[in-house]
């Protein structure tokens, strides 16, 4: 009896310590990796060669531009959070996190505060066509989309700083990797609104 006692406490004990993610948290990221991949698809539905690689101005980038950084910074961020869980758990710093969700998920769409893309992340038209870059962004959201469907992962408990938004935890990544693409489609939608866009 005292052995079954024992195995028990040491089940919830192991269980307090490495939960998967909520049904609602579950949920959550799935919509926004749902939703960021709509919006990438319909954006670039039908484009002309010449809408592709319009830009504003020369300092800013073209739709085929933005598209392509969206791209590169899907396996990167994923990539990331993924590396996140690879440093030791540390569930005693998730109320230095608590009420992030909502601060990324808000302040990343805001497109008052620009920032500049680090070095792996700026576009140099690495693919040969804009549906082959196309496809790989399909081929890493849905990639995304699996893990964070499927996964067991303690993605609470593992953390590291953002630039933005100080320290994040591994959850919280994802769900900057979901709105990240985004936010950069809201720059997208920027570009073909421009009055000089072509017309096709």
């Amino acid at each position: 009896m005292r052995t079954i006692l024992l195995v028990s406490s040491l089940l919830i004990t192991a269980t307090g310590f490495a939960q998967p993610l909520t049904h609602d948290e579950r949920e959550r990221a799935l919509s926004e990796l749902h939703a960021g991949r709509k919006l990438l698809l319909d954006a670039v539905a039908g484009l002309s060669e010449a809408q592709w690689n319009f830009k504003p101005a020369p300092d800013r980038w073209s739709v085929a531009e933005v598209a392509e950084h969206i791209t590169l910074a899907e396996d990167f961020l994923f990539n990331a959070s993924q590396q996140i869980l690879t440093s030791p758990a540390t569930p005693e710093k998730k109320a230095e996190v608590q009420g992030k969700d909502e601060l990324v998920l808000t302040k990343t769409l805001d497109r008052s505060r620009k920032g500049t893309a680090p070095e792996p992340l700026v576009p140099s038209h690495k693919w040969a066509s804009h549906q082959e870059m196309i496809e790989q962004y399909k081929k890493s959201r849905d990639r995304a989309i699996s893990y964070v469907a499927s996964t067991q992962d303690e993605l609470r408990s593992h953390f590291y700083k953002h630039p933005a938004f100080d320290l994040l935890d591994a959850y919280q990544w994802l769900l900057f990797m979901a709105v990240h693409s985004e936010r950069h489609i809201l720059q997208l939608k920027e570009v073909k609104a421009d009055p000089n866009f072509p017309k096709m």
